[in-house]
């Protein structure tokens, strides 16, 4: 007979211990551990260890069947690039994000987009009734949409074997419980059970499940860390509640690149896709204004034109004040110090403010030279050409070194409309001349401050 017995676990890291204590060993968490019941079951005596069936042999890698099956167009071309190409067959995804910021308005609109799917959306925080309202409000119509108020994870498995849905969205993972354990909704015992038992019946029945999960205060996914660990793909969703643009990244994906990125407009009718999102991230205003920049980055395989604004001044209370939005501080006090030694500009009592239009985050390096131009503008006053475009990295010894597709960012600022483009002048031996466009080659920063003083 089996034996129940209790243990306390980790909410923050999943570390067990015998009995409760105030302070997690293993993360430094205070006042995060949770009484959970777990069933022993008498360990199974295995006489013979050698010899023992199984139902799975190895096979050379040569003789195995190529997986045949083709993905699920989700109608939805942002969503479809983030994943890949669409929805694998058989797949557990997994969304996380902020409190309202959109992750079953998403999830609700993929589920009512696929026309010729049989979707079942299971929510285990709203009702019917309440999910109905919703999607009144985006106003698409699906007839083999089901909807399903339910928490217990064995109702769920039985309904969706009953039910044979194409796609299943559970709305969300937290609220889950099964009856293999004691514990409530939400622990990191009841999350890794669900996922797992989830995982096995994606894969038996080809069935792909998106699953919604809360994030904790520090902006990780709550539960344990397996849960990432058994899903093929954790999407981020992320923006802010004042502004009104939202991205989806990936962070893992075992079926494509993570590097894409997916950019959504929250309007009243929903989720809108952005297909051209450098139109929208750049400030259309006919006067000039100094200490802005606008440079083509690379996001996945989709080049973007993003407005960078700068405001050097004088530091009123003696210490100088380094702040930017959307840029990683760090590189931008290593680009302040290049400027002082190699452009001869005394920074050290300045006060310089960074930010990128939109609400987005640049990692790209190729907007260094736009940073770089930006700041030079606005502290000496002299606004650039409202046609010109940058792209560069910055060594930390002044040099202006060559980015990677280069032929992308160029074809994405003329397209726009840009009359120049400053590039490194390694990248010239790369460049197919664009009559569209004129290209200004730059190997230092001082010759980036000989065009600006022109």
């Amino acid at each position: 007979m089996a034996k129940t017995k209790s243990v306390f676990v980790c909410q923050n890291c999943g570390s067990q211990s015998p009995k409760w204590i105030g302070k997690c060993t293993s993360c430094n968490e205070w006042n995060t551990f949770v009484e959970e019941i777990i069933e022993v079951k008498p360990k199974a005596v295995n006489s013979v260890v050698i010899g023992l069936k199984s139902s799975s042999k190895p096979q050379l890698i040569t003789q195995i069947e190529p997986f045949d099956q083709v993905r699920i167009d989700t109608q939805n071309n942002e969503f479809n690039r983030v994943l890949g190409g669409g929805i694998v067959p058989g797949s557990l995804i997994l969304i996380g994000g902020e409190p309202g910021i959109g992750k079953s308005t998403l999830s609700l609109q993929i589920a009512l987009s696929l026309k010729d799917q049989k979707t079942l959306y299971i929510s285990g925080e709203e009702s019917p009734q309440q999910i109905k309202l919703r999607a009144d409000r985006i106003g698409i119509k699906h007839p083999t949409c089901y909807i399903l108020g339910e928490v217990s994870l064995e109702s769920i498995i039985a309904h969706i074997h009953e039910h044979k849905p194409d796609i299943v969205v559970i709305d969300s993972i937290q609220t889950i419980q099964t009856d293999k354990l004691e514990s409530s909704p939400g622990t990191v015992g009841q999350i890794r059970e669900s996922a797992a038992m989830l995982q096995r019946l994606a894969k038996s029945t080809s069935i792909p499940i998106i699953l919604i999960g809360h994030i904790n205060k520090d902006g990780n996914i709550a539960g344990p860390k397996v849960l990432e660990h058994i899903v093929d793909i954790v999407l981020q969703f992320e923006g802010d509640h004042n502004n009104v643009y939202r991205i989806l990244r990936a962070t893992k994906n075992r079926f494509g690149s993570t590097s894409e990125i997916g950019i959504f407009e929250m309007m009243n009718s929903g989720l809108r896709e952005v297909p051209n999102p450098s139109e929208l991230l750049i400030s259309h205003t006919d006067d000039l204004f100094s200490g802005v920049a606008i440079s083509c980055c690379i996001e996945g395989i989709r080049p973007i034109l993003i407005e960078i604004q700068a405001l050097v001044s004088s530091a009123v209370y003696g210490t100088p004040q380094r702040s930017s939005t959307g840029f990683d501080t760090r590189r931008l006090n290593m680009l302040l110090a290049v400027l002082e030694k190699k452009a001869g500009f005394k920074l050290g009592q300045k006060d310089v403010f960074l930010n990128i239009a939109g609400g987005i985050k640049v990692s790209d390096p190729a907007i260094d030279l736009a940073v770089a131009g930006a700041i030079l503008s606005s502290n000496l006053d002299v606004p650039l050409g409202k046609r010109s475009c940058f792209a560069g990295e910055i060594s930390l010894t002044g040099e202006i070194k060559p980015v990677g597709r280069i032929e992308q960012r160029i074809a994405e600022a003329a397209k726009l409309g840009y009359e120049q483009v400053f590039i490194s002048k390694y990248n010239k031996k790369n460049i197919v001349k664009n009559g569209q466009i004129e290209i200004v080659y730059v190997s230092k920063i001082e010759h980036l401050l000989n065009h600006l003083n022109q």
